[in-house]
């Protein structure tokens, strides 16, 4: 069935709200009553009851940390963008955000335009995980409309606050993922992601430019971000990329930032694998060149960086050079629930590490549950969840009931799609 827009309002006041405890952003407690799902069926009823209560509990403090993102302390609204974020992180909550969407956006817009650092970083990391959870369509456009321009502003103002300006880098590459719907504005949001990673491209003489750490840090978040919208990108815009970008990124392996060094490495990569799946005969250049750069990554005996550092280095550049030399990609295993996702391109990879920067331990659960994430890694509808699994799994009756309703809206929606695409044959 279609989702129909509601009129959104605000809740009523909630007073003093208290912030989530570990319970209650545990996936495994995320109805607070699942041992009531093992008793008898008189304890059942009881079990029922419970839930219920707590359900109604979470709403009443999810509407209380809505309330008290205007909040006149920035501590109380530092407090409830957090737990807006824990709660969107670790539950599927469409319904009770739809309906309040605007509401959430307003908040937000008047958290990164006045507030500082970490409440500007808080609001920028909800905004993605307001989009994850409507998914793509109509109302994630209307969020994002409102605020693509102020993430724009914040990335381009050097003199804003640079936590800012590195979650502003991030959450605006995941954002025009989720919410924007026209190509040619996901190629300018590239544009403004360029503007700030090329800064840090060696010099032609292989001299590093004098970056400071924060600077290097929002470069890298750059770049990132940018990755993530290669993998949307159509074929002429990819080609235009590679003869552009290809043959300077490389420059970025000289950074004296471990994480830029690996970020451009994993760029790398994916872009190679995106050349090869236009053309299966694509050549480099300074293909040789390349390779010996990241061969003496993959093997840096370096003493004047951290072992750690270096340890992490030589794995990830290990891969980007099978990837580069051979076209080889290590897969990985994704187990959760009773279901298992296969991470078997850097396509994939960039796109799950996306994901789960933003929702972390939660990311099982969406992998489950959430319609649109399981629709962008090709995992059909949700699965429905009977009694048996139920209790295998550690969940309660009402979360398997959301669960399962989530399942029946998304085959619905799945059948009405294929009804439409017959309806186009039949037309044409």
């Amino acid at each position: 069935m279609p989702r129909t827009k509601k009129k959104n309002s605000r809740g009523g006041q909630h007073g003093h709200v208290q912030p989530f405890s570990d319970e209650d952003a545990s996936i495994e407690t995320l109805s607070h009553c699942s041992s009531f799902s093992d008793t008898t069926s008189v304890a059942d009823e009881g079990g029922e009851a419970a839930e219920d209560t707590a359900q109604e509990d979470f709403q009443y403090k999810l509407k209380g940390f809505i309330d008290s993102t205007v909040d006149k302390s920035a501590k109380t609204r530092q407090g409830a963008l957090d737990g807006l974020k824990t709660a969107m992180a670790t539950r599927i909550l469409y319904e009770f955000i739809s309906e309040r969407r605007m509401t959430i956006t307003d908040s937000i817009e008047r958290c990164l335009k006045k507030g500082k650092g970490e409440e500007q970083r808080a609001a920028a990391s909800l905004a993605c995980l307001l989009c994850i959870q409507l998914g793509s369509g109509i109302e994630s456009e209307e969020v994002f409309k409102t605020l693509k321009p102020i993430f724009k502003n914040i990335l381009a103002d050097g003199s804003a606050n640079i936590q800012a300006r590195q979650a502003a880098a991030t959450s605006l590459g995941l954002c025009t993922l989720v919410a924007e719907d026209d190509i040619l504005d996901v190629h300018a949001t590239m544009e403004c992601f360029e503007n700030l990673f090329t800064r840090s491209y060696a010099r032609v003489d292989g001299t590093c430019p004098l970056i400071s750490p924060p600077t290097s840090q929002l470069h890298t978040n750059a770049l990132l971000s940018w990755a993530l919208l290669l993998t949307i990108c159509t074929a002429s815009q990819l080609k235009d990329v590679l003869r552009k970008h290809l043959p300077k990124l490389p420059r970025l392996l000289e950074s004296e930032d471990v994480n830029m060094r690996i970020a451009a490495g994993e760029t790398i990569a994916l872009l190679f694998e995106l050349a090869r799946d236009l053309d299966s005969d694509f050549e480099f250049q300074d293909w040789d060149e390349l390779c010996d750069k990241l061969n003496a990554l993959a093997t840096d005996c370096n003493k004047h960086r951290a072992k750690t550092d270096k340890r992490k280095q030589r794995s990830v550049f290990r891969d980007v050079l099978k990837a580069v030399e051979e076209g080889d990609f290590q897969s990985e295993t994704i187990r959760f629930g009773t279901e298992r996702m296969t991470i078997d391109s850097w396509v994939r990879k960039r796109t799950y590490d996306a994901f789960r920067e933003f929702v972390g331990s939660g990311m099982n659960y969406h992998l489950q549950g959430n319609e649109f994430i399981r629709d962008v890694f090709e995992l059909g509808p949700p699965l429905l969840v009977d009694s048996a699994t139920m209790k295998a799994m550690k969940i309660s009756r009402f979360e398997r009931h959301l669960h399962n309703s989530a399942a029946f809206k998304a085959r619905t929606k799945a059948r009405s799609k294929f009804r439409d695409k017959r309806v186009d044959v039949g037309e044409f």
